[in-house]
């Protein structure tokens, strides 16, 4: 991974659209190669061509009727792309109109890439033109809502998995938005516990059975994804992340990253940055 560079993307300010499309080639002439990290979503539809993308340290293969799709502070660079054709579709979490739509864009858990079957290729490549369509119509005077309900229609069309098999337990997903919101100051799986009114043992098996790790584990996971990124991408030292991830010290936060990946984290970042 390369150092922290200017962004790729024209960030969503204020009064900006909630739906932007960009094509590949655009996104060639922006792209210097660096790594980003979005307070977005990026969705993409691959037409042709041949590349990859890596996202949080996992790289994914670009092809015909693929698709990616980058969750807001997911680290992430785009690779060997220059022979890649599609679009892009850069959206806030409060986009999607639809129910399903945003409880799958509030999910930490899809998958960052997937080939979409033929059978549902002609509906995927409707759904997209129509929002291409009327993401660059002229703006008019009222609410402009179309953008957002034709890319609830696209989310829907495209069906993106997920990666935990289980997600539908509902104590597992109350305390996997319970960890996404409060991963940066509680480790402890028995603050969750109490915080969501769970005996420890009902907690740990509904997340055992959802994903196959303790409860304590799922957290230790997450903490050390946050690290990675700010490691990777924000350049921040042991100490750094240690105070912004809620240790009470970098020896603390050290000890945690070394046992979960097997390097220091100055090691880890070390392999990770090409300057």
């Amino acid at each position: 991974m390369t150092a922290i560079r200017q962004m790729t993307y024209r960030p969503f300010g204020h009064g900006a659209a909630a739906v932007e499309t960009m094509t590949f080639g655009r996104l060639r002439e922006l792209n210097d190669g660096g790594t980003q990290r979005a307070d977005f979503h990026v969705l993409a539809v691959v037409d042709a061509g041949h590349g990859s993308v890596t996202v949080d340290f996992s790289v994914h293969p670009l092809r015909e009727r693929s698709a990616v799709w980058i969750a807001p502070g997911a680290v992430h660079r785009w690779d060997d792309i220059a022979g890649v054709a599609g679009h892009l579709v850069l959206f806030v979490p409060t986009a999607p109109v639809s129910h399903a739509a945003r409880e799958l864009v509030a999910s930490p858990d899809v998958i960052a890439q997937w080939n979409i079957p033929d059978a549902d290729w002609p509906f995927v490549d409707a759904a997209r033109n129509h929002l291409l369509l009327e993401a660059s119509a002229p703006p008019v005077d009222g609410p402009a809502e179309l953008p957002e309900i034709l890319l609830s229609a696209l989310i829907a069309r495209l069906r993106p998995p997920h990666g935990e098999a289980s997600a539908t337990n509902p104590v597992f997903r109350l305390f996997r938005a319970e960890v996404e919101a409060h991963f940066r100051e509680h480790h402890d799986a028995g603050y969750y516990a109490r915080a969501l009114g769970y005996a420890p043992r009902t907690l740990s098996r509904a997340v055992q059975r959802a994903t196959g790790r303790t409860a304590k584990a799922y957290i230790v996971d997450r903490v050390v994804l946050e690290a990675k990124r700010l490691l990777a991408h924000d350049r921040l030292t042991a100490a750094g992340c240690a105070g912004t991830l809620g240790f009470p010290d970098a020896s603390n936060f050290s000890v945690l990253f070394r046992k979960a990946t097997g390097m220091p984290p100055g090691a880890w970042q070390t392999s990770v940055t090409v300057e």
